[in-house]
């Protein structure tokens, strides 16, 4: 993954979500209404963020964590609950004045304060002066990368990481390669940016073979596929 190609890829990603499809995200992840595909995406999503919830420990407190691609702070403002001081992180401004809104709504309706923090930025999830993370987590970010610039992501979050990434990609199946051609019908305007299907184990077995990753080791994966939302959960953890 050059510079060039990192910067060229995350103005796509940051144009779609602060500009092409910001209304259709927000009320994909509210409690709007929302029918037909995006209903099939919403639930697929709330399963997937509860997985990747449910793969850390339920007291988070002391826990600092990495939401990369926090996009509207769903899964953020369930681990600051939970106790953890969260750093939820976006692409997209809009997006994460949202995920401000958001929190600010939940602590006027629970009065009382959290058990832990979050601190919702706008900016790039490999910044260096985020500091180090007990754990990282990325839900349905990577999925906009290559294979090899996944890689090369992970190895970086790695490098920030004491404890565990988790993080979910496309895996390759009829529902995604189908939902991939008819978006190519669309004007490229519209479009959402690509997806790329990635093996999993190939992938995490490149990361860990990586120097200065020997201490790190594939952990569990789960797939979840909901109508036209196909996902896999990964972890790969610290030993």
């Amino acid at each position: 993954m050059t510079q060039a190609s990192y910067i060229r890829r995350t103005g796509e990603i940051e144009h779609y979500f602060d500009r092409t499809a910001l209304e259709a995200w927000k009320r994909l992840t509210s409690e709007q209404p929302v029918g037909g595909i995006r209903a099939t995406v919403r639930r697929g999503r709330e399963e997937m963020r509860r997985t990747l919830s449910g793969w850390l420990p339920r007291d988070l407190t002391g826990w600092r964590i990495l939401d990369a691609g926090c996009g509207s702070g769903v899964l953020s403002l369930d681990l600051m609950a939970r106790g953890a001081d969260v750093v939820g992180i976006d692409l997209s401004a809009q997006m994460i004045s949202f995920a401000r809104e958001r929190a600010a709504d939940l602590q006027a309706k629970r009065g009382a304060p959290f058990a832990g923090s979050v601190d919702f930025r706008s900016g790039d999830m490999l910044d260096p002066a985020l500091g180090e993370f007990d754990a990282v987590m990325a839900m349905d970010v990577l999925i906009h990368y290559s294979p090899s610039d996944a890689k090369r992501v992970l190895e970086q979050f790695a490098a920030r990481a004491r404890k565990r990434l988790i993080f979910t990609l496309a895996p390759s199946s009829r529902v995604l390669m189908a939902m991939l051609a008819i978006g190519k019908v669309f004007p490229r305007g519209n479009r959402a940016p690509a997806i790329y299907p990635t093996n999993s184990v190939r992938l995490v077995g490149d990361v860990v073979q990586q120097q200065g990753m020997t201490n790190w080791q594939p952990g569990r994966t789960h797939r979840i596929s909901v109508g036209f939302y196909t996902s896999e959960a990964v972890e790969v953890r610290r030993s």
